[in-house]
């Protein structure tokens, strides 16, 4: 009884001095994006003026919602739509989806189809737990958006395509093949999130014509291979860039196919919080039973304005009108910018602005050196210094997956002001000046 105890005091108080958490929650990577956030408020706070270009948002100042679709909200919480909604999301909402889609992108899809979440993350996250035992293989290009942490939740194994710069950051079919065989889910995201750059159509055909060529491969009861297609930002496309999807240009891959997509970055609606995937009913089914035990449904008042909104299609094209041109102004004045800065010899670059609300910039100064001396050994103090010099936060691509030492960075456009870049540009120009 005394050795018992004495065991167990000892265990108790071993507990106190090195907690021991989940496997999970003490090796998942924490967010650069947000230690970047808080060095950039600590620098504001001190009385700095910083261009923040970081966050993945909209200003709403900048940026509101759709007129419509505010006053759809504020009425429907006047009619007290405040209860639990439906577990695969409300029935008029779904049906206005199925429209929508049908209208804009020629897609056909039943209310038994479609799973309403808050957000597209919930529904990424349940994409993966419906799909991804642990040890499957999960193909995603690096850099990507936190497909890495998804597959780290499920502990799949990590199949990371290196990108390259002469593909837009894109990945191809050549380079996805040789890591097909066995997989469990391919992760597709265009327009991508952190390039704000779109997959051609050949290459999407080719990855079509590989997923069903395996699947075909496959034994009768063997797991098929699913494709998580995140469009989330595909109304935002600029210029002559088009967006293409797996089952409008391979109807054969509605087998095999879920959408990720919703109102968040379509309408500037981040924190309206309503989401929404597409797919074959019985992986939607199942998306359903997980999601209904995490209870991550957008909220009841959100889904009826967003129902009505959806439907009116006039106010939708108004709507992305303006936006789109406001956000292509944006992205296309900051590029030529950054063309100018290399024109004159600075040793920066970007990628012609194709989508969303990001620009892939580059910053090869390592190695340069500062006025005083200091020489900028590390991609990190590149990043420190544009901050320091520049008052210029963007996210590098380390972020997102990529080498340490990438000089290669996302900035998002979703908070800036047009009167703010100029004088950007002035003070960058002036940083870039004092390396050597």
């Amino acid at each position: 009884m005394v050795i018992g105890f004495l065991t167990f005091a000892i265990s108790k108080k071993k507990s106190k001095m090195q907690p021991t958490y989940s496997q999970l929650s003490e090796t998942l990577i924490g967010s650069e994006i947000v230690k970047l956030g808080n060095m950039i408020r600590q620098r504001k706070a001190a009385g700095e003026t910083i261009y923040n270009f970081t966050i993945g948002d909209f200003d709403p100042q900048i940026f509101p919602i759709p007129e419509l679709l505010e006053k759809e909200i504020i009425e429907a919480y006047r009619q007290h739509f405040t209860s639990y909604p439906l577990a695969d999301g409300e029935m008029d909402l779904r049906q206005s989806v199925s429209s929508f889609i049908k209208h804009y992108e020629g897609l056909d899809y039943g209310v038994n189809e479609i799973q309403i979440a808050s957000g597209g993350r919930p529904l990424i996250y349940t994409i993966f737990r419906a799909l991804v035992n642990p040890g499957d293989k999960v193909i995603y290009a690096n850099p990507s958006w936190n497909n890495n942490h998804y597959t780290h939740f499920t502990s799949g194994e990590h199949i990371m395509v290196d990108v390259l710069p002469e593909n837009a950051f894109m990945p191809t079919a050549a380079e996805i093949e040789p890591h097909i065989k066995g997989a469990a889910l391919i992760c597709l995201c265009t327009p991508q999130n952190p390039t704000g750059t779109t997959l051609p159509r050949v290459e999407m055909e080719k990855i079509c014509q590989m997923i069903l060529a395996e699947n075909k491969s496959r034994g009768e009861n063997e797991k098929k291979l699913y494709l998580l297609f995140d469009q989330m930002y595909w109304t935002l496309c600029y210029g002559e860039t088009e967006h293409h999807n797996p089952v409008g240009l391979v109807p054969a891959m509605k087998d095999y196919t879920v959408f990720v997509d919703g109102i968040s970055k379509a309408f500037a609606a981040t924190g309206v919080r309503v989401g929404w995937s597409l797919g074959p009913e019985s992986l939607i089914a199942k998306m359903r039973a997980i999601l209904s035990h995490v209870g991550a449904w957008a909220p009841m008042a959100e889904q009826k304005a967003t129902a009505k909104f959806l439907q009116n299609t006039e106010a939708i094209n108004r709507f992305l009108a303006q936006f789109k041109k406001d956000i292509s102004y944006r992205l296309h004045t900051i590029f030529a910018g950054i063309q100018r800065l290399k024109n004159a010899g600075y040793a920066v670059d970007a990628i012609t602005p194709q989508a969303a609300i990001y620009l892939t910039l580059k910053f090869d100064l390592k190695e340069k050196k500062k006025n005083n001396g200091e020489v900028l050994m590390q991609q990190s103090d590149v990043t420190q210094y544009l901050l320091e010099a520049a008052g210029l936060a963007i996210v590098p691509f380390s972020s997102f997956g990529a080498s340490k030492e990438s000089p290669w960075y996302r900035m998002s456009v979703g908070t800036c002001k047009v009167e703010d870049i100029e004088p950007m540009f002035a003070k960058l120009e002036i940083a870039l000046s004092k390396l050597s």
